[in-house]
């Protein structure tokens, strides 16, 4: 093993030289292989243990509305909206709580009569039984996550 007297100074007036090494990890498996359910995959249209940008999972295109189903079975759906300045989604109700996280742009949630405008960052709950409806004010993206209620047997 070498002794301090064994180390050039221009190694020792190195800092990168002076720190231990730290262990790495040589050969990485892509994250997607890595880490997957381990039953069968409950979510699709979306990439496993990998960082996305949710607005980027949805594009728009003029005069409509468009959209990309993460999850739906009889406990809870999962949908990213696209929607172009001026379309929306008409009135109607649900029998699940929707909830709803702005993306991208403004847009205005009717629920009964009342209606709120929701931007980057912000949220509502649409309640179950209510009429609601969305408008986009701006070019608007927005994460819809409905829960429905338990089914009796």
């Amino acid at each position: 093993m070498a002794t301090p007297d064994d180390i050039p100074q221009a190694v020792k007036n190195d800092p990168a030289q002076t720190v231990p090494p730290t262990p790495i990890l040589l050969q990485q498996e892509p994250a997607e292989e890595l880490l997957l359910p381990q039953g069968p995959k409950q979510l699709k249209n979306i990439a496993y243990a990998k960082p996305v940008d949710l607005a980027g999972q949805v594009d728009y295109a003029p005069g409509q509305v468009t959209s990309k189903t993460l999850v739906q079975n009889p406990w809870v759906g999962v949908t990213l909206f696209a929607m172009a300045k001026g379309e929306g989604i008409s009135a109607h109700k649900s029998s699940g709580d929707a909830f709803v996280t702005a993306l991208e742009g403004r847009g205005k949630i009717t629920i009964d009569d009342r209606s709120f405008e929701l931007a980057k960052g912000q949220s509502i709950v649409m309640p179950a039984g209510h009429p609601h409806a969305v408008s986009a004010l701006d070019d608007f993206k927005m994460l819809l996550v409905v829960v429905f209620p338990e089914k009796k047997n």
